[in-house]
């Protein structure tokens, strides 16, 4: 299971621990990702008494200014986040059969057709996406009901968190992921397919996966 500790990850990663699942939780780690990010991962490994792997890029921040320049997030987000997140991810499915993600449908129109089993042509594997059904409201009455960790960047207007560099709060009225990569056009890192043709349903008839579960 691929976990950014958002929310939704959050919910899957006590699903999968209350139902005894023997699940490999890998996280892609940008290093530059928020302390408070961090310390939500450290936190999980020690309720959940698991070791999250990271999966790092090939470059270090050092090496990737050196070859692309300082601040590259700022000039060229796409590459950036291809050269921390999509080619690191790119590697890890390789050595997989199938992943499973927090992505849910109303989260961005690009997730909108989600379904719960998919074949992703992208990565060449199965892609299962338990909660794609569920709606924000749904995954924090979860969070409530069972006292799961989040990051406390939440409570101050961070409703989407990625890295330091590509994240702000957001105002009131402003979309949810409108703090992610302020002033681009460009609302996914590229980890999920934007072309439908690339991910397609598996089964036609999906399961449901309710708050009131475990």
């Amino acid at each position: 299971m691929a976990s950014g500790f958002g929310p939704e990850g959050m919910v899957l990663i006590d699903i999968a621990s209350r139902s005894h699942l023997p699940l490999t939780i890998f996280t892609l780690d940008t290093e530059f990702l928020f302390p408070e990010t961090y310390d939500l991962i450290d936190r999980v490994e020690k309720r959940y008494a698991i070791k999250v792997e990271r999966i790092y890029s090939t470059l270090t921040p050092e090496e990737q200014e050196g070859i692309h320049g300082p601040e590259l997030w700022s000039r060229n987000p796409d590459q950036c986040c291809s050269l921390r997140k999509v080619e690191p991810l790119k590697k890890k499915l390789a050595e997989l059969r199938a992943w499973i993600t927090a992505i849910r449908r109303d989260q961005t129109a690009t997730r909108a057709h989600a379904h719960k089993l998919e074949w992703d042509s992208k990565f060449q594997l199965v892609k299962i996406n338990p909660i794609a059904d569920w709606t924000a409201e749904m995954v924090w009455s979860y969070i409530h009901k069972h006292d799961i960790p989040y990051n406390p960047l939440h409570d101050r207007n961070y409703p989407s968190i990625g890295c330091t560099h590509c994240t702000r709060a957001i105002q009131p009225g402003e979309d949810l992921r409108a703090g992610r990569w302020a002033g681009f056009r460009k609302t996914e890192c590229g980890l999920h397919a934007a072309d439908a043709s690339v991910v397609s349903p598996l089964i036609q008839i999906e399961a449901t996966v309710t708050c009131e579960e475990n």
